[in-house]
């Protein structure tokens, strides 16, 4: 088991990444992974795309689940710790969006509502909630949520995508207040990050690059990097780490 007291190092350690086959999550598990972890990749659809991340990763393991399903959220964790012994770190980052212009507020529907908050609000709290007996018994557990800059500004792909991320954010102090000194929470709030979700968003891109001071939207290596610099800082929680080379600042 690695020591409290050497923070450079992941080995024996297991962490969870939802929604881990692309993306952030996937620059994640790989970056968890070099620091000396068993990672395990999940993800709802993208199997084969999950299953790779998994394969290229040593003592790595794929599940998949739909987070935004309790029994599903539930046995996720429970093969987590059924295949490796134990859970020391959950990484929500399964979400999702729906792209909607915030003054279309007919197309924001009830529905598409209730569909974002069930994966981004929702999921993340039955997977926490299943993971946090796991994370005490390890004596060192803790979380980190991927929320968004949207969540702290009011920007973002869409009005109720904004607004679940504004209350992963608030989640994620909550828990770290009423969690600790037994686990630490913390959550990071990317900008814009080139992932295949982003692909074609040339017109945000090219504002981003323009109107940050760093000039550049993210990679996911940019967040994963945070990610695991929140995994390691032993006195940091209850908060939530903008991650956007310095657009909020504009």
């Amino acid at each position: 088991m690695t020591e409290r007291g050497d923070p450079s190092t992941l080995d024996g350690q297991v962490a969870l990444v939802t929604g881990s086959a692309s993306g952030i999550g996937a620059a994640t598990a790989r970056m968890l992974a070099d620091a000396g972890a068993t990672v395990v990749v999940n993800s709802v659809r993208s199997v084969e795309a999950g299953q790779a991340v998994a394969d290229a990763l040593p003592r790595a393991s794929y599940v998949q689940a739909d987070v935004a399903d309790q029994a599903q959220a539930a046995a996720l964790v429970d093969q987590v710790v059924a295949r490796h012994g134990r859970l020391d770190l959950l990484v929500n980052n399964a979400g999702t969006t729906q792209v909607i212009p915030h003054g279309d507020l007919e197309a924001a529907t009830p529905d598409v509502w209730r569909r974002i908050f069930d994966v981004n609000v929702i999921g993340t709290w039955q997977v926490t909630v299943a993971a946090v007996p796991h994370l005490r018994a390890s004596g060192h557990g803790q979380v980190v949520n991927v929320s968004s800059l949207a969540g702290e500004r009011p920007t973002g792909s869409s009005i109720p995508y904004a607004c679940s991320k504004a209350a992963l954010s608030h989640m994620t102090r909550l828990l770290a207040n009423s969690l600790g000194p037994d686990l630490r929470v913390n959550a990071v709030a990317p900008g814009l990050v080139d992932t295949p979700w982003t692909a074609d968003w040339d017109t945000v891109r090219a504002f981003v690059s323009t109107q940050a001071p760093l000039g550049r939207s993210a990679t996911p290596e940019d967040v994963a990097e945070v990610i695991l610099g929140l995994v390691r800082a032993r006195y940091v929680t209850g908060e939530v780490v903008l991650v956007d080379g310095g657009l909020s600042l504009r």
